[in-house]
Formats: structure tokens, C-alpha cells, sequence
């Protein structure tokens, strides 16, 4: 088994359009939504405008539902 030093840690990402910055380092992101947890490798929705991660499009579209009709 190959120990990676952040395996099972938490990243905190800063999310562009069309790509992310890992501001430090980990191995995954929390759903905002669901609570899943994501992997970096299958991360693909996220929010600009909120600066967070959501684990599908279901998820996605349901917090921008949220958002827009606060």
C-alpha cells in the first residue's frame, strides 16, 4: 500500500469557471448539499458564485433552486 500524506483529508479548493485551485491540500471536498464526500479525481460541479462543491447535477441544480429563491 502506498501511504499518501493527504489520503483522507479534507481539501479546501477555490472554485473558478471551468477549473478548480487547491488552496490546501487534500484528497476530497464535501458536498454542499448531499454532505456526500467527493474525490478530487470525480469532482465536475461546482458553484463560482457560492465557492462550493456538489457531488452531481441533481445536487447542483437543487442548491441553485435554494439560491434563487432565497
Amino acid at each position: 500500500m502506498i501511504n499518501l500524506p493527504n489520503a483522507g483529508k479534507e481539501a479546501k479548493i477555490r472554485y473558478l469557471d471551468g477549473d478548480y485551485q487547491i488552496v490546501t491540500s487534500g484528497s476530497y471536498v464535501t458536498c454542499a448539499v448531499t454532505g456526500r464526500v467527493i474525490a478530487l479525481e470525480d469532482l465536475k460541479y461546482w458553484s463560482v458564485a457560492r465557492q462550493e462543491p456538489y457531488a452531481d447535477a441533481a445536487a447542483s441544480y437543487q442548491a441553485e433552486l435554494k439560491a434563487t429563491n432565497a
